[in-house]
């Protein structure tokens, strides 16, 4: 969500640390907050003004109206102070609907002042601008501001000025404060501005001779310019509403949505309720919560959340295991119910976030039996079937009872069954599995011909269509006006006369999206383009919508896709000044820039006249960034679609993006070719549900759009529904509105002056929020009603009078649209066109193995480490199992070396090899050579690869000789002076024993310290005993020919593999034969050639040239005939 609320003292520490005016601000910092553990000793020694000054205290917990409700402490000492807190902390209190304990407060000094010294001042923001408003009569009796204040409109981008503050808030103060005003409340304004405050009231601000005090302060942030404002706000706690208990597991879900690119939500409202929610999307989550509540569930409704967004497998196991924690924690007399729904999902992969649930069932399987729980499944969208199988599999398996439905039950009809409302079906009818609709029946594999014309039903004229209903009005023009001021003009003038009154100096297309409109995609979404070029074909395009992709991190290129069944090339700019340029037929923008980037990226491409719609996929966009964009919007004539969408669609032309799912749900909605029934939603997740239902009641979608969830979307429902009245093809239209916002009301009025004639079917979501003690924050940015009128109660009455056809419930929105549909088609408006089969699609690979279609033999196999999960897997170990065993460096080589887990011992003599193979000075050869590529100017690698090539039989490779060599001779039964005679007698060097430098005078101090170790922890020594005998004979022949450190690692690693109990024989004899002993002297030695190389680089050496004095030149004599 974006503006939340802020605590009084968060909202004046904002202001005392940022405000910048010439106004006198008296009180600067002078707050305490205390608490029931307050330690008030401590408390007066960090504000000694406690002891010395009259105070007040309050409480600080998002409270309005608090002098109303005797909740402030006026004009106390300290004393007072704190028997005022005594008698008030940790007391329930009613606030309106709201039951809520008093727990924080705010101590701040007494200000003695006049009433006619308190004066009321508020900014608000809304589409158009910021809203300034000051009243000359502050205090606890203000009354109604908005009908009696002084207000002024900032409009997007422009500043606020003294004179203007002066001239048009201050005619009714006092000469001599007009001043200290005028500068405060323009300080004010720009603090406003900088630090993205929503709303801001000060009531009452008091002007006093010796300055400004701010003694009453309300505020609420734009929560997503976070990245922006962190280094301002610091890290901010946004309290609860009053009433509602701020939860852990509120904060983890909170803590994992913002790690997430995904969306996480969670707002616990009972929790000893029985009905509990885990409900996929922003939109759906609303749903459900109102038809539980219209089923009569609000007493016993839980919570309210929703993950959406393609949360991943771990993701959703973190969320799904804290909401069935929480719902096995007290029992219920009745058993609980767990509604697992959602609409049709757009991308996400249904069965891999059912994965994540379905773990977090197993889990708790327990709890979950012993407390009588009994969950209902509902879902749709890629793979929903695999998903519902699985989900359908575990409570088989675990006797949980689990009724599982997909697309083929309307999507809150589960409600009705986990409340007793409908009966169970015992075999729900399952549709066609994916696959059904996307493997061709034909061996054609040509591309299509045209199969569609622009309109699926019969061409009618605008004449033809019968007006909505009308009927007699609840809401009067003038009741209308007071309650919905800011659309003045919108609500109560000449509607032409309100258009041109909107701002809006470039004229915007009716028609957005054709048969050939061509996009840039910017972002490289391949997945999204591909689904876009799918449709495409199915829709009989004749080329593919995407011209070009812009991707600002990599350089000009070609990126591969399919059309149809063969390849094509789509260009990839760094710039879109290149991709406009070369790509002069694009009108269409589909922006998947961050929500960093995503304000920069649009206003730089609405520099370019051919861009004439652009799609913001983005959500968290700060609303002051996405307000300045409509404004410029306005003024090119750009229509925006977003933010925090997923897009749009015109069956048989266009779809942006992810919209309406992958191709089996295009398929199944009739998504290929154009219906007679347009829509426009808030909710991607709702819009793809919307296309079922429209399919399932009518001949289909003609187009679809999605305008987003934030509070200030780019384009507004009334935009589109006057697009789709002058549009002949469709015959009527449908709109999913939704709480907050009065977008709606704008309908309501379009109806009424005749200027909306087709048929309106609107529903708006939310209306369980009435229902609720305390606020919710819906998952959607602008589902939140600041006032009564933006009520989805009250927007769906005023609907209803205006003449809108609007169902009772959610659930009966099908039906609704069915009837209307039915009128049309008996009355002739509508001519339903026969059925016409749609091209089929070759499914991609990687699809299709997903569903489990297809195998094939891999071109690699691994059994070593597995990267595919949540978690890495080290041999089957999960990475944190191996810190959390402390397994070190030597236990993760035996896991991916020999895929065990090694006793500790043996994991220590491994790190005891590596750290005496580790560097044996400059002088060896592998030294040698990473120096000379060093001083060579070569890079790491480059001088480290310098070095290794160098490891053989001669120098350090004699790990794995030296074991084959001494184990043959033990295994055949030679005897010590039998193999030394033997090696000799066939010329041959026994590898591991001899030095250059080291003897039995001047023994190798790495032998004794691994012999030392060996002998005092290694089962038994075999053939370290048997080389030690080989050493007797060869030091008694020198005295250099000793056991080296190569040899005894060797030896020793041999007897480490056949007695530790960990391999077989022949697994012994295997990992000798195929040389891991040698990787113990590479990964070693690897160590010191990097110091070496990073040594050379530290002493800044310059190219190495070998001196001639040390080079023998042994030449062939001259000879002459």
């Amino acid at each position: 969500m974006s503006a939340k609320a802020i605590s009084e003292q968060t909202g004046k520490e904002f202001l005392y640390k940022h405000i910048c005016t010439s106004a006198a601000v008296q009180n600067r910092f002078r707050y305490a907050s205390v608490t029931a553990g307050t330690d008030w000793g401590r408390l007066t020694q960090e504000h000694p003004w406690l002891l010395t000054e009259r105070l007040v205290i309050k409480p600080d917990q998002l409270i309005k109206r608090r002098g109303k409700l005797g909740l402030v402490g006026i004009n106390l000492d300290l004393q007072g102070v704190r028997e005022w807190f005594k008698a008030h902390v940790m007391r329930e209190t009613t606030v309106g609907k709201a039951k809520g304990v008093l727990k924080n407060f705010l101590i701040e000094p007494f200000v003695p002042h006049p009433q006619e010294e308190e004066f009321y001042v508020c900014i608000y923001a809304t589409r158009e601008g910021d809203h300034v408003l000051f009243h000359h009569e502050g205090g606890v009796e203000v009354g109604d501001v908005d009908a009696k204040a002084q207000r002024l409109l900032v409009a997007v981008d422009e500043k606020l000025s003294e004179e203007q503050v002066t001239e048009k808030l201050l005619p009714h103060v006092p000469d001599e404060k007009k001043k200290v005003l005028a500068s405060f409340i323009v300080g004010l304004f720009n603090l406003y501005e900088d630090l993205y405050f929503t709303y801001l009231e000060i009531n009452p601000i008091v002007v006093t001779k010796d300055g400004v005090y701010v003694l009453d302060m309300a505020a609420k942030i734009d929560a997503t310019a976070d990245y922006i404002c962190k280094a301002k706000w610091g890290d901010v706690e946004f309290p609860p509403p009053f009433g509602r208990e701020a939860y852990p597991e509120e904060a983890y879900i909170a803590d994992l949505d913002a790690k997430s690119g995904a969306s996480l939500k969670l707002t616990l409202l009972n929790p000893c309720g029985r009905i509990w929610t885990m409900v996929a999307g922003g939109g759906a989550s609303v749903v459900y919560s109102d038809t539980i509540c219209d089923l009569g569930g609000v007493e016993e409704l839980a919570n309210y959340g929703e993950y959406s967004g393609a949360p991943s497998e771990q993701q959703t196991y973190d969320y799904a295991k804290t909401i069935l924690s929480l719902m096995t924690r007290e029992k219920h007399t009745q058993g609980k119910v767990l509604i697992i729904g959602g609409s049709i999902a757009n991308f996400t992969n249904v069965a891999a976030t059912f994965k994540g649930i379905v773990r977090a069932i197993k889990d708790y399987q327990g709890p979950l039996k012993e407390h009588e729980v009994t969950i209902f499944v509902r879902r749709g969208g890629p793979n929903y079937q695999e998903g519902l199988r699985v989900m359908g599999e575990v409570g088989k398996t675990t006797g949980i009872p689990i009724h599982v439905f997909g697309t083929e039950t309307h999507m809150t009809a589960i409600v009705g069954m986990a409340l007793g409302h409908r009966p169970i079906p015992n075999q729900p009818p399952m549709d066609a599995h994916t696959a059904n609709f996307l493997l061709n029946a034909s061996n054609s594999a040509v591309t299509p011909a045209t199969t569609r014309t622009a309109s699926f039903s019969e061409p009618k004229t605008s004449s033809d269509v019968n007006p909505a209903k009308k009927s007699k009005a609840a809401l009067p023009a003038d009741s209308l006006h007071s309650i919905l001021w800011p659309l003045k003009n919108m609500v109560t003038g000449d509607w032409k006369e309100a258009q041109a009154s909107s701002g809006c100096s470039g004229a915007k297309p009716t028609t957005l999206f054709r048969k050939q409109t061509k996009a840039i995609v910017w972002g490289m979404q391949t997945r999204a383009v591909q689904g876009m070029m799918d449709f495409d074909y199915v829709c009989s395009r004749d080329d593919p919508s995407v011209a070009a992709m812009v991707y600002p991190f990599t350089g000009d290129h070609k990126q591969k896709f399919y059309w149809g069944h063969k390849e094509i090339l789509v260009p990839v700019y760094k710039n879109m000044a290149d991709a406009v340029k070369k790509h002069p037929e694009v009108d269409v923008l589909i922006s998947f820039a961050s929500l960093r980037s995503a304000f920069d990226s649009t206003m730089e491409s609405m520099q370019y006249p051919q861009i004439h719609t652009i799609a913001i996929i983005a959500e968290g966009i700060p609303e002051a960034q996405t307000r300045k964009i409509i404004k410029m919007a306005d003024e090119k004539g750009v229509t925006i679609i977003g933010p925090a969408t997923v897009g749009g669609i015109k069956p048989g032309c266009f779809k942006i993006g992810n919209t309406g799912g992958m191709l089996d749900n295009i398929l199944a909605s009739k998504l290929y070719r154009p219906g007679s029934v347009a829509y426009v939603s808030r909710s991607g997740g709702m819009s793809n549900e919307l296309n079922n239902i429209i399919s399932r009641t009518t001949d289909g979608v003609y187009e679809g759009v999605a305008i987003g969830g934030d509070r200030y979307p780019g384009s507004t429902f009334m935009d589109h529904v006057l697009r789709y009245q002058d549009t002949p093809g469709v015959k009527m239209i449908i709109v999913l509105g939704e709480i907050g916002g009065t977008e709606e009301y704008k309908i309501c009025q379009g109806i009424r002056e005749g200027r909306i004639t087709k048929p309106v079917v609107c529903w708006c979501i939310g209306t369980c929020a009435t229902m609720f003690a305390s606020e919710v924050q819906f998952g959607h940015a602008g589902a939140c009603a600041n006032q009564a009128s933006e009520t989805a109660v009250a927007k769906n009455q005023a609907l209803r009078d205006a003449g809108a056809y609007v169902p009772k419930s959610f659930d009966e929105l099908g039906d609704v649209i069915k009837t209307v549909y039915d009128d049309l088609v008996a009355n002739g408006t509508i001519v339903p066109a026969q059925e016409v089969p749609p091209p089929t699609v070759p499914m991609d690979y990687s699809w299709a193995r997903e569903l489990g279609l297809i195998r094939k033999p891999a071109s690699f196999m691994t059994s070593i480490c597995d990267e595919r999960g949540q978690e890495l897997i080290y041999a089957g170990m999960p990475i944190t199992e191996v810190f959390r065993e402390e397994m070190g460096l030597g236990g993760v080589l035996g896991l991916l070396w020999f895929q065990r887990r090694l006793p500790r011992y043996a994991c220590q003599f491994i790190e005891m090899c590596l750290m005496v193979t580790a560097d044996h000075g400059p002088a060896v050869s592998g030294a040698h050579n990473t120096i000379v590529c060093a001083r060579a100017g070569k890079d790491l690698i480059s001088s480290l690869t310098s070095g290794l090539l160098t490891i053989g039989d001669r120098f350090g490779g004699a790990l794995d000789a030296a074991a084959k060599q001494f184990s043959k001779a033990f295994d055949s039964g030679m005897l010590p002076m039998e193999f030394v005679n033997k090696m000799k007698k066939d010329g041959k060097l026994i590898m591991g024993i001899g030095h250059r430098v080291k003897s039995i005078n001047n023994p190798d101090m790495r032998v004794q310290i691994l012999k030392d170790f060996v002998k005092q922890h290694f089962p038994s020594t075999q053939l370290l005993d048997y080389a030690l005998d080989v050493e007797k004979i060869t030091t008694s022949k020198k005295p250099n020919l000793i056991l080296n450190v190569d040899g005894f690692i060797g030896v020793a690693f041999v007897d480490l593999l056949r007695m530790c109990g960990g391999f077989t024989r022949d697994e012994a004899d295997e990992f000798v034969e195929i040389g891991a002993l040698n990787g113990i002297f590479v990964l070693g030695r690897s160590m010191g050639f990097i110091g070496h190389y990073l040594d050379q680089k530290r002493l800044k050496q310059g190219l190495y040239r070998h001196p001639w004095d040390d080079i023998s030149y042994v030449l062939p004599e001259h000879m002459s005939m």
